[in-house]
């Protein structure tokens, strides 16, 4: 029983769970919301509930931390699928995985969090709050960005630099990419912000990047079809906490853009630095998808056939999942059977050992006799060779003298 005064952890966590209220409900949004829908609604919660806000207020901390558990949930395919069947009980609490702000860590966390990356284990940052609020209230400096004129430039850790880009009717009906590139391979995101009504901005699109040979690289493409990203952090949780589920969750982070195409105006795209502790070097590219048609096409063919490969997987780790147990069954039965001969095989020779009228010989008494016998040997054998060399010296002796060849003294 728990000691007067205290409750167990299990307790605890019965508690929070009946305190629990619908995620749907929390975000305010519907059960068909979409993706975007429910990261807006997240984005504007976060910021308003955020613990740098409201640092003597316990009740906005316990919100920030509703909302955040909430957003897991639903921005999860999986887990929202298990929890729009189950509820909360198809959802595991404990390894909900948290996106960290790292401008608002203080420097031996963030040196534990960098080491932790630096072992493999999979950390999800987020862009800094302060950052989000600003852009939110319209006090961010926006650069232009000219269609087909890059630019190189660095961005502080934490921090962001904004650009604006605009696009004709032609431009946006022929498509449109961003891309950023960084040669260092930094980590950082690449940002797409919609005008809100307060004439602020608002974070609609995030893309991680991602190391591909020498450089990190992040895109947007707005090519008016569905076109995918890859989240690649849900693998590498999924190999952090099944390695051998790896293989078969590597396109489960493969989910169609909720921005498919741009409309003829003004957008404004951010660069945030997402390294640790040092600044990132970058180059960022706006293009009009024009003149590559080519590509266009390579780009659908190529996705549609991810998707069916994704699609392959799911029924492939099923069958693979029923091979393998049978295979391991058949090993530890190898096993067993293979010890069960063995054993017969040693009662069979004992059995056939059995079958005589001689006592058996210890060992241990048949080597000390042999060892005994060799030492008498050995002995004997000095002492007659001894008496042998002494014969001949004395009878040597007498024949030198005898013939005058030694004299006495």
């Amino acid at each position: 029983m728990p000691v007067h005064g205290f409750s167990s952890k299990s307790e605890k966590n019965e508690a929070t769970k009946q305190q629990r209220r619908d995620p749907y409900e929390l975000l305010g949004v519907s059960r068909n919301a979409t993706d975007q829908e429910i990261k807006s609604a997240y984005r504007k919660m976060a910021l308003k509930y955020h613990p740098d806000k409201n640092a003597n207020d316990p009740k906005a901390a316990d919100m920030f931390k509703e909302v955040t558990f909430s957003y897991n949930i639903l921005s999860n395919p999986d887990k929202r699928c298990q929890y729009d069947m189950a509820g909360f009980e198809a959802i595991e609490s404990e390894s909900q995985d948290l996106e960290l702000d790292l401008s608002s860590m203080g420097t031996v966390n963030t040196m534990f969090a960098a080491l932790f990356s630096k072992l493999g284990v999979p950390i999800k940052t987020t862009v800094s709050t302060s950052i989000l609020e600003e852009a939110l209230n319209g006090m961010v400096t926006i650069h232009p960005l000219q269609l087909g004129k890059p630019l190189v430039k660095k961005v502080e850790k934490q921090c962001a630099h904004f650009y604006s880009v605009t696009i004709t009717e032609q431009e946006a009906q022929a498509g449109f990419v961003c891309r950023v590139h960084s040669p260092d391979k930094s980590k950082f995101k690449l940002l797409y912000f919609e005008q809100e009504e307060n004439g602020g901005l608002g974070l609609a699109l995030q893309e991680d990047s991602a190391k591909t040979g020498k450089v990190t690289s992040a895109g947007m493409y707005f090519l008016g079809f569905p076109v995918y990203r890859l989240d690649q952090t849900i693998s590498a949780m999924a190999t952090a906490k099944d390695p051998d589920a790896a293989f078969f969750k590597k396109l489960h982070g493969f989910q169609p853009c909720e921005i498919t195409e741009l409309k003829a105006g003004t957008h404004v795209f951010a660069v945030y630095g997402d390294n640790f502790f040092r600044s990132v070097s970058y180059r960022i590219e706006a293009l009009c998808a024009a003149t590559f048609s080519e590509e266009k096409k390579k780009l659908r063919n190529v996705e549609t056939q991810i998707l069916s490969k994704r699609a392959e997987l799911v029924k492939f780790e099923t069958e693979y999942r029923e091979v393998l147990a049978q295979f391991t069954e058949m090993t530890s039965r190898y096993a067993q059977e293979m010890q069960s001969i063995d054993e017969l095989l040693r009662q069979r020779n004992a059995i056939h050992a059995a079958y005589t009228n001689v006592p058996p010989l210890k060992r241990s008494s048949f080597s000390s006799k042999v060892k005994v016998s060799f030492k008498q040997w050995r002995r004997g054998s000095l002492a007659e060779f001894g008496l042998t060399v002494k014969n001949l010296w004395g009878a040597s002796t007498k024949h030198l003298l005898g013939a005058g060849l030694v004299r006495r003294r």
